[in-house]
């Protein structure tokens, strides 16, 4: 009998509905009339045991238990979901062949390959096991998945690099949120305060952004421009901006902008009705390849500036459209390619998005299917790839507002890949006026290409006349100047959409020059899977509120951020991890050589935290900020330990197991 163990239920019934008929369904599985039998887990079925299986003493927060580190690991069943560990439990000793079907990423690696350990199943069958790749649900494609299968032994790597990751955030956020939350206790907080590696430096960039607001200084700051005539007769022809010299450096700031005023005025009245020689036109004739196709971060970022959304709305609508509908490809990617062999599907999909997207009707009748644009590239795709929309047609009506707005992001950049480049020409002209130089540049649309699909506001051209030809050597007239006082602008607040983009662009964040260069080439801050959650958890734990579309911090996350150590709240050791952790599902790095100097330096977060003074947690005694948790940690019962770490949402068994992420994410 071959068992093949799915991710999740839904999963497992799709998996099912393409074997031999008739089916039996018992409790937990189902069985083909070849002898397959699917089985599924649940999420995770095992989790990592809370501190006191370790030692009872550990029940009680004290700070001299600290740092808690197992000496051997263990995993315990999940309580609401032990039935179906029971079930898997007799159909593996039951089963000749196994197949993994676990998602396509690193933690759907170890959500099945940690049962497999934990129900100690035999060395030579654990070899054998194969692995089933499925990032689409519909029939065809999970037929030609079963198909594809792989060994298992080929992604082991993967699973380490995920139980890596587990234990680490385990004794990062068990021992932190232990310390800072007794600390902060002393000083008269009663909330839990959870420290997690991923979460923290993602509260640590809103409160820096916040305090950057609040003590920012407006300066003034001044540009001047010539008012450009074909001759002094004539009328104003276009306005070219003055590009100050190295002698002006003394006078200007870090950005360039010149401060001082009398320079600026200076100049303004050194061009005036003069005369101004053409010094050199350039023009160049540019194409622009359509975007690539959504992955998860690339999707929400879209979706929160074109659509309002929250990271978790559009990951809860995403997953809806993959497992309810069927109707997107795995929403948990990290990907932005595609298979060739997906283009030969491109016709189906095409068609599937016209009877399903009325806004979309026209452009698909335009797309041109024999373009094969740069997102197909098997080198660029791992064990899932980029999200895009399905063959499969749905009657109309099924859909609410969000999933249809969704498809629809989806759908259109899907489409772009049919679409022509996008053509354009750049000019600019320089120009010598009293010894100074200005110039003044246009873009010119030669042909729209891919961007007929945009919004008109996404799309919008200049509005101002265009630049006249010119050659150089021709003299033009400067007329009357425009001497403009501007000033500085502190940084927005962050939104949704600017906060997941600092999450995956997080080398603009990290001090560390050697690490900047590094993360050029990795994900950032969390992975495609957590990144919403992370969001989530922050406004669950009070650390982060919303103004309007702004997020800001609470009084009791500035006062965490401020109490922790520097290292804990920058992501530069975070991002680092995750360039370990990459390293290891790579086999570029081993489990030890990653685990053992994260366990010396929680040695020095815990002595920073123990010698830590409660004095700057006072302010937050007895105010509204001071309630979030209280009722959590009045005791030393277990559920006190899960509140510091787990933070995990109790919505929809099986789809929550990766998603809200612990406090040592």
């Amino acid at each position: 009998m071959r068992l093949i163990i799915a991710e999740k239920p839904s999963l497992g019934r799709a998996i099912a509905a393409v074997l031999p008929k008739p089916h039996t369904k018992g409790e937990g599985f189902i069985r083909a009339a070849n002898g397959d039998v699917v089985s599924w887990c649940i999420g995770h079925l095992l989790e990592q045991a809370e501190p006191d299986a370790y030692d009872p003493a550990f029940k009680q927060w004290r700070l001299d238990h600290l740092p808690i580190i197992p000496a051997q690991w263990q995993l315990q069943a999940k309580p609401q979901t032990r039935k179906q560990l029971t079930v898997l439990r007799k159909l593996v000793k039951e089963a000749d062949n196994l197949v993994h079907a676990g998602d396509p990423d690193r933690e759907g690696q170890l959500l099945v390959d940690e049962v497999i350990e934990f129900l100690k199943v035999p060395a030579a069958k654990r070899q054998a096991m194969q692995r089933l790749l499925v990032s689409d649900l519909n029939p065809q494609a999970v037929s030609r998945a079963l198909q594809q299968l792989r060994s298992n032994q080929e992604f082991v790597p993967l699973s380490v690099s995920a139980l890596a990751r587990s234990r680490a955030d385990w004794l990062y956020g068990i021992n932190l949120t232990r310390a800072y939350t007794i600390k902060g206790r002393q000083g008269g907080v009663n909330s839990v305060l959870s420290v997690g590696r991923v979460q923290t430096p993602v509260l640590g960039l809103v409160v820096r952004r916040d305090e950057e607001i609040n003590n920012f200084i407006s300066k003034p700051f001044y540009e001047v421009q010539a008012a450009v005539h074909l001759t002094a007769d004539t009328p104003l022809s276009f306005y070219a901006n003055w590009q100050p010299s190295d002698a002006c450096a003394a006078h200007q700031d870090e950005e360039g902008r010149v401060l001082n005023p009398k320079l600026a005025a200076n100049v303004a009245a050194r061009i005036r009705q003069q005369p101004a020689q053409v010094e050199q036109v350039e023009r160049k004739e540019k194409k622009q390849a359509p975007p690539l196709p959504f992955n998860l971060s690339a999707l929400q970022i879209d979706a929160a500036k074109a659509l309002g959304m929250s990271a978790q709305q559009v990951l809860d609508g995403a997953q809806s459209l993959y497992e309810k509908h069927q109707l997107i490809t795995y929403p948990r990617s990290d990907c932005r390619y595609l298979p060739q062999e997906h283009f030969a599907q491109r016709q189906q999909v095409i068609t599937a998005v016209s009877a399903h997207s009325e806004a979309l009707a026209t452009a698909c009748a335009q797309a041109d299917s024999s373009i094969r644009s740069q997102a197909w590239n098997d080198a660029k795709v791992g064990a899932h790839h980029a999200i895009i929309p399905t063959a499969k047609v749905l009657p109309a009506g099924r859909l609410n507002s969000t999933e249809q707005k969704l498809y629809a992001l989806i759908a259109r950049q899907y489409l772009l890949q049919f679409f022509p480049h996008y053509e354009y020409a750049d000019t600019k002209i320089s120009l010598i006026i009293a010894g100074g130089l200005f110039s003044a540049t246009e873009r010119e649309t030669l042909k729209p290409g891919w961007k007929v699909l945009l919004p008109q506001k996404e799309n919008q051209t200049s509005a101002k006349a265009p630049l006249p030809p010119l050659k150089a050597g021709q003299v033009l007239w400067s007329g009357e100047p425009l001497l403009q006082e501007k000033h500085t602008q502190p940084p927005p607040h962050f939104t949704d959409a600017s906060l997941l983009a600092a999450m995956t662009g997080i080398g603009r964040f990290v001090q560390d020059k050697s690490l900047k260069s590094i993360l050029k080439e990795t994900d950032g801050l969390g992975t495609e899977a957590t990144r919403a959650g992370i969001i989530e958890l922050l406004f669950k734990r009070r650390f982060l509120q919303r103004e309007g579309k702004s997020i800001r911090a609470t009084a009791l996350g500035q006062t965490l951020i401020n109490a922790l150590p520097e290292a804990s709240t920058r992501p530069d050791m975070t991002a680092h991890w995750e360039k370990q952790l990459q390293d290891i599902a790579h086999k570029a790095l081993n489990y030890a050589a990653f685990m053992q100097p994260m366990t010396e330096q929680l040695h020095q977060l815990i002595h920073s935290a123990l010698t830590a003074d409660t004095v700057q947690f006072s302010g937050l005694a007895g105010s509204a900020a001071n309630t979030a948790g209280r009722r959590k940690y009045s005791s030393g019962k277990k559920s006190v330990s899960r509140a510091g770490r787990a933070g995990k949402s109790k919505s929809t068994a099986g789809r929550s197991r990766k998603k809200t992420p612990a406090a040592g994410s």
